[in-house]
């Protein structure tokens, strides 16, 4: 499940995405490790974390790299034993060299092998595509290799943010795989490599399919979206912000 943006990040009090999620993994109670790597294992992200995933609904637990102490016995072994994996957003490049450096693409890698699902918003999304467009601290928008997992490109935020989809869609010209612009709310549903559906915590969010025609002219074609909505009590907590890609 990749987001273009939400979940418990970005629309606290909307809970739509994060309930689907949990029904997915077919588990009455399920394990969910947040991974806050993009952040820089950031204390509010985790306790945000902690606060949406209650020990009453799911054992939840998370791995800080950032640390001296991960929080776990043995990352790559716990990551194993999960139900959910939830990357956070934040610092696309530091969240893949963190992950290389400790192993984690490999253990992910390895879950998802072994079916366990995994998700995210933002850098959490864009992780697990071949190539990405990211921007982060305002930035300019460039071109990431991701670990491949999907053999697709995606660029989040897409209409939200200036000069993602403009980005986009000149990588995707450029020769850059083709791939997914995923809007605020929306999210994508793979079931191995193949797209099942889009999903969204939002009426209107959207999501899109990028390539290039035999002439070399970037095409767009839109995706249906299924709302999981409504929910009761849809609001946002003053002073929360979301943690971007």
């Amino acid at each position: 499940m990749a987001f273009g943006g939400g979940g418990f990040s970005m629309e606290w009090g909307n809970t739509l995405l994060d309930e689907h999620l949990i029904a997915l993994t077919g588990v009455e109670k399920p394990r969910v490790c947040f991974l806050p790597t993009a952040s820089g294992d950031a204390d509010h992200y985790i306790v945000r974390f902690y606060r949406a995933f209650a020990a009453s609904r799911c054992e939840p637990s998370h791995i800080s790299l950032f640390r001296r102490e991960t929080g776990v016995g043995d990352p790559r072994a716990h990551l194993l034993a999960q139900d959910l994996v939830y990357v956070g957003g934040g610092s696309l490049l530091s969240l893949l060299g963190t992950w290389r450096a400790h192993g984690i693409d490999l253990a992910l890698r390895g879950a998802w092998r072994a079916g366990v699902v995994l998700c995210g918003g933002s850098a959490g999304s864009l992780c697990w595509f071949a190539e990405a467009v990211s921007a982060f601290h305002e930035g300019d928008p460039q071109r990431v290799d991701g670990l491949g997992l999907l053999p697709w490109s995606n660029a989040v935020h897409y209409c939200e943010e200036s000069g993602r989809r403009a980005a986009f869609r000149e990588a995707i010209r450029s020769g850059m795989a083709p791939g997914y612009g995923v809007g605020d709310g929306a999210a994508l549903h793979f079931v191995g490599t193949e797209l099942e559906e889009v999903v969204c915590s939002r009426q209107g969010a959207s999501a899109v399919y990028v390539s290039s025609d035999p002439l070399g002219q970037v095409v767009e074609r839109e995706l249906p979206g299924r709302y999981l909505g409504p929910v009761a009590g849809e609001r946002p907590v003053a002073g929360e912000q979301p943690v971007a890609a």
